[in-house]
């Protein structure tokens, strides 16, 4: 339903409620999704009022306002909310509105960056030319020199892309599914080879961009925080195995920054969508992600992880733990001597780790103390290492005692008698931040909408 098809106007806050809840689907930075309130005795909530989070390159995590700029779309992809044929509030943002709500935010501190997405309006290359108008304002009428993560259009002007990337610090080109065969079944107005086109131009771009700046020391950069991609989780019956082949290439063939994984949430119910009685495979998508971090971290390749034979990850395991109980020919490795490449395959060892280890033991040899002062998370690593050749309790390399160990905590290894202990890390932290509703009241009574 369109507001402005009724005959009522909208405003632009109302505009802001359907926007970003519109985008909460988008996963291409980090970011929540969640609309859990304050409960009075604590700080923060997490209201759904388009605040989502992502790093810099010195590790900080940077506020984003991300909208869409519409969710009014041409295309019918059957697990999208704003497909055409669904029958919900539509909205479209003005280039000035989206300037306004960027700077109004940003004065206010809530926000250091935008992320702009949009649905299809009208036609690809009119999409593009509106998100470029968008950046243009915001760069050089409102002198916006935050963050700034834009959608390019796959089928729009390749000199709209190449100017858009000039005003931005990152773009990405959603792949959606991660063949084209489900793309086809679920996406018909969707083709590879056009998503592939924009990806490849950004490439080359980026590259050339590089040379440039090598001989101009003042060109301006394209696209500087690099490119990434979404791929939909659980909709079409691709296996782990398929899908982190996709990245793997996607990585080798285009250089992207990210490779995103989004678990399929069924919003639509279209009956060629999956049921998933579970609810969204939200371990399968965190498992993804440990892979991936693997690939682009740790040196492993897609088909050691698995194989045709075996093309689902563990859920019981984390992907490093599970290679490492099929390969225990490799183990155990001697902290004091083995090369940087074995240390990142042991669990519990972590790429930093790994180079305090290294960095270390030139000067002494290493033991078990030492390596939890560096890091090292014993509770996981103590199966697979030794120090001066000796193990830290006596282990089996058995593949289904670790494995028990690793799972039940009835048959793990009991710690404490050296005085020591230990607390499990994951891989990834996945902490949801948010502002307070007075964020969005203040910014209510600035524009005179109360």
């Amino acid at each position: 339903m369109d507001y402005l098809a009724t005959g009522q106007e909208m405003s632009l806050m109302d505009k802001l409620g359907i926007l970003t809840d519109a985008a909460k689907y988008d996963v291409a930075c980090t970011s929540s999704g969640v609309d859990r309130k304050g409960n009075g005795t604590g700080i923060g909530n997490c209201v759904a009022a388009g605040i989502c989070h992502s790093f810099s390159s010195d590790g900080r995590c940077i506020s984003l306002l991300k909208i869409l700029q519409t969710n009014e779309c041409i295309y019918d992809c059957k697990y999208c909310q704003n497909r055409c044929s669904n029958d919900i509030p539509r909205a479209t943002f003005t280039p000035d509105e989206i300037c306004t709500l960027t700077m109004e935010f940003y004065r206010r501190n809530y926000i250091e960056g935008l992320f702009l997405s949009s649905g299809i309006i009208q036609s690809p290359g009119y999409t593009m030319e509106r998100i470029y108008r968008t950046v243009w304002l915001l760069r050089n009428k409102y002198r916006f020199n935050g963050y700034v993560h834009v959608k390019a259009i796959p089928g729009a002007d390749p000199m709209l892309i190449r100017q858009t990337g000039f005003l931005v610090d990152r773009m990405s080109v959603n792949l959606e599914l991660p063949t084209a065969e489900g793309l086809k079944a679920l996406a018909p107005n969707k083709h590879r080879k056009t998503i592939l086109t924009p990806m490849r131009q950004i490439q080359n771009e980026i590259t050339s961009n590089k040379e440039d700046i090598v001989l101009y020391r003042n060109a301006p950069r394209f696209v500087a925080g690099g490119q990434s991609t979404q791929m939909i989780i659980g909709a079409t019956p691709e296996s782990d195995f398929q899908i982190i082949n996709v990245a793997e290439s996607l990585y080798q063939k285009f250089q992207l920054k990210r490779v995103f994984y989004s678990a399929f949430v069924n919003v639509t119910r279209d009956k060629l969508l999956p049921a998933l009685p579970g609810g969204p495979p939200l371990l399968r998508e965190h498992r993804l992600y440990q892979a991936d971090w693997l690939l682009r971290f740790y040196g492993f390749r897609a088909e050691e992880l698995l194989d045709e034979k075996r093309p689902f990850f563990n859920v019981l395991l984390d992907p490093k733990e599970d290679w490492a109980v099929r390969h225990l020919e490799q183990f155990p490795v001697e902290i004091n001597r083995a090369p940087l490449e074995l240390l990142l395959r042991v669990p519990g060892v972590g790429v930093k780790s790994a180079q305090r280890i290294v960095a270390a033991r030139r000067k002494v040899n290493l033991n078990f103390a030492d390596l939890k002062k560096i890091g090292v998370v014993l509770k996981r690593a103590l199966f697979f290492i030794t120090c001066s050749g000796r193990m830290m309790y006596p282990v089996k390399l058995d593949e289904d005692y670790i494995v028990r160990n690793l799972t039940e905590k009835r048959d793990r290894v009991q710690f404490g008698s050296d005085g020591m202990t230990y607390r499990q890390m994951s891989l990834f932290d996945d902490d949801q931040f948010s502002r307070p509703l007075r964020a969005v009241e203040q910014l209510q009574t600035a524009m005179g909408q109360v």
